[in-house]
């Protein structure tokens, strides 16, 4: 599927700013005490952020596992992005099927707190890419 350059950037564009919206919204619902949401939330601002980048690179996966598996080769392989973010993207994965499926699951203040932590390094280092890449045009 070919993309027009200036498609893309745009598209990269919206899609870094669904990101901060959705951390936006993990920070509001951990205030708010709803540990779950605020851990769906980091989640998909993660995953925003990562297809705001793929978007650069040729790569519009339609599932979560195309999201990992094209992370890793036009990403990571590339040496564009630091291994762990690969790690970062399936942690926040895990975490968010756990309070979606999970019948019995639990999730406390810490445990949010934590997944926004990991989703706001992983968007800063995606950003710093998506830049660097908007640079390189």
């Amino acid at each position: 599927m070919y993309i027009h350059p200036q498609d893309k950037r745009h598209l990269s564009g919206v899609r870094m700013s669904k990101a901060l919206e959705f951390r936006e919204d993990a920070r509001a619902n951990l205030r708010e005490g709803r540990h779950k949401t605020a851990v769906n939330r980091s989640f998909y601002a993660a995953l925003s952020a990562t297809r705001s980048v793929l978007i650069h690179e040729g790569a519009n996966p339609g599932t979560h596992d195309g999201v990992v598996t094209m992370l890793s080769l036009r990403l990571i392989q590339p040496g564009l992005l630091p291994a762990e973010a690969v790690e970062q993207f399936e942690f926040l994965l895990s975490r968010r099927t756990d309070v979606e499926d999970g019948d019995f699951d639990t999730v406390d203040t810490a445990d949010a707190e934590e997944a926004i932590r990991v989703a706001e390094a992983l968007i800063r280092v995606l950003d710093g890419v998506r830049r660097g890449l908007l640079l390189r045009g």
